[in-house]
């Protein structure tokens, strides 16, 4: 036998001893069941920041395109916030008293607003309820994403910032914006904190009083943080989290009572919120309002809860499997919360018969009901985003209907600006002004007339020359008899009964003359089924009418 054939001959192996196993020859290594983890990574973590900054720059650009003179209740709010600036820094008294009939203090908001107006202008403090959407918009994406996952956070996050009512309370220069930004905050800190001691969840009372005190109708949604402080917990702590639940409630309801302790706050409560006059709009028409601009995203919240109620497994990774997943009870109730939180404000304006504010409230609810959209729409696009186009088409659908009714929103009062250069040289801080709008000039004009000066076309008390005191429509034609009014600005919509008891009266009166009839685009009316303010425009639309004092 050679050397070669002496190396390369096969040894066979060594004879094993009688029950004694062979070695194994070849150990196939170990392999994971699945490709990728559930847990987060420093690149999924940009990756997500990346999407969530692009959605936030979309809703900037949404709201920003917006544009037209400051609306009635913008002027009000900027209006009171100039008055009570001039009482804090240089004691001037208030001739209002705005905390009687505000729908939130007007120490507030107004005040921060009036502020950031003082030096930017109307654009600045409309700039300011962005930002605070925006900031509502990145907390929604954050609770979201605690409550399921990147993937519904960010879905939530994208539906939320294409709304209408997202996209006109981000350039509206109201309460809105910095209250909803708070009870967003007060959710935020109530997820976090679910897996920490029961005392944690403390730290939201100011933030959601704060949410009430900035805006009444706020406190509506009270009930749904106590409800998610118990099911966010409950999973972690059992029995524990009623204590946790009991703990909010207490507290907010203590320091709600403290705040309006020696206050003048109630009355405002009372007359805006809790004992607010009824008005004559019908349930259907409210609800058809609420349906056009909500129903898409409430219907993908409600597919969202019946998805997460049938599977609790978010993850696609076969190691999410063996977590731990919430009870089929508690994702019932979670699923119920959140979505009936969504039908509040369009319940609350049904039992008031008025849609004052409707397109606004809609956003309240539907930030709760977000994060099941969010789910809604992943499980529509499907595990591995097997069926995307589905979504992008119910987000393009979402998109295209907040473009549309934030336009129309925007579009539905007129532009005040040739009206304001018209009466701008017949104002002054002697006269008494009668105006359809009369928070707009009072704005506008603050450097030479007072809020106080403005009297509008909703209800009047007037004692003539012979000390004889008139209510409603008797005390405008009394008034205008005995030329009370230095100039009157009608607009033919705002109140189309007084204002024609108003042209009725100055027909052939001695003391007035026509200044000027200045038209404005038409306005898209909330009701398009309004005979009575329709046979108000033309069709080169509707017209300021200006009378002074001969």
């Amino acid at each position: 036998m050679t050397s070669t054939e002496r190396a390369t001959r096969t040894v066979p192996p060594a004879p094993t001893r009688p029950g004694e196993q062979r070695a194994p020859t070849y150990r196939l290594p170990k392999t994971p069941p699945a490709a990728w983890s559930p847990a987060g990574c420093r690149r999924r973590t940009w990756v997500s920041r990346a999407v969530l900054l692009l959605l936030l720059a979309l809703q900037s650009a949404l709201s920003l395109r917006l544009s037209n003179t400051a609306f009635q209740d913008e002027a009000l709010y900027l209006t009171a916030g100039h008055a009570e600036l001039a009482h804090l820094l240089q004691g001037t008294p208030s001739a209002v008293d705005y905390a009687a009939y505000f729908s939130g203090s007007p120490h507030l908001y107004p005040v921060l607003a009036a502020a950031v107006d003082s030096r930017f202008g109307l654009s600045g403090a409309r700039t300011l309820s962005l930002l605070f959407m925006l900031g509502t918009t990145g907390l929604l994406y954050s609770f979201t994403r605690r409550l399921f996952n990147e993937r519904a956070g960010l879905a939530a996050a994208a539906l939320f910032a294409v709304m209408q009512s997202t996209v006109v309370m981000g350039y509206f220069a109201t309460h809105d914006a910095p209250a909803l930004f708070l009870l967003a905050l007060a959710t935020w800190i109530i997820v976090r904190t679910d897996r920490a001691p029961a005392t944690a969840v403390l730290v939201a009372v100011p933030v959601a009083v704060l949410a009430v005190g900035v805006k009444y109708a706020a406190g509506l949604y009270l009930p749904t943080l106590v409800g998610l402080a118990l099911l966010t917990a409950w999973p972690h702590q059992g029995a524990k989290a009623i204590a946790r639940a009991l703990l909010l409630a207490l507290g907010t309801a203590g320091l709600l009572a403290l705040g309006m302790h020696g206050t003048d706050l109630l009355a405002g409560v009372r007359r805006t919120t809790t004992h607010r006059d009824h008005g004559s709009d019908g349930a259907g028409f409210l609800l058809w309002q609420s349906a056009q601009w909500g129903g898409l995203m409430f219907l993908t919240a409600v597919g969202g809860a019946i998805s997460y109620v049938r599977r609790s497994r978010m993850g696609e990774s076969p190691l999410t499997w063996r977590l731990r997943d919430p009870s089929r009870r508690t994702r019932v109730l979670l699923g119920s919360l959140l979505c009936t939180t969504a039908l509040l404000a369009p319940a609350y304006q049904v039992h008031l018969g008025t849609m004052v504010s409707l397109f606004k409230h809609i956003g309240y609810g539907l930030l709760f009901a977000a994060p099941l959209a969010g789910v809604g729409l992943t499980r529509l696009v499907g595990a591995h985003f097997r069926h995307p186009h589905l979504g992008i088409a119910l987000w393009a659908a979402a998109l295209c209907l907040g473009i549309a009714q934030a336009d129309g929103r925007f579009g539905s009062w007129p532009d005040s600006s040739r009206m304001i250069r018209t009466i701008s040289s017949d104002v002054n801080g002697n006269g008494h002004y009668l105006s359809s709008t009369p928070e707009v000039p009072a704005y506008y004009l603050r450097e030479r007339t007072a809020h106080w000066q403005w009297r509008s076309v909703f209800g009047m008390a007037y004692t003539d020359r012979n000390h004889i005191r008139h209510t409603g429509d008797a005390a405008y034609r009394a008034a205008l008899r005995d030329g009370e009014f230095d100039l009157i600005v009608l607009d033919g919509f705002t109140n189309p009964q007084v204002d024609r008891v108003i042209s009725r009266a100055l027909k052939g009166n001695p003391h007035y003359r026509l200044l000027a009839h200045l038209p404005f685009g038409n306005p898209s009316h909330d009701r398009a089924d309004s005979l009575l303010r329709s046979a108000l425009f033309s069709e080169y639309g509707g017209r300021y009418r200006i009378w002074v004092k001969q």
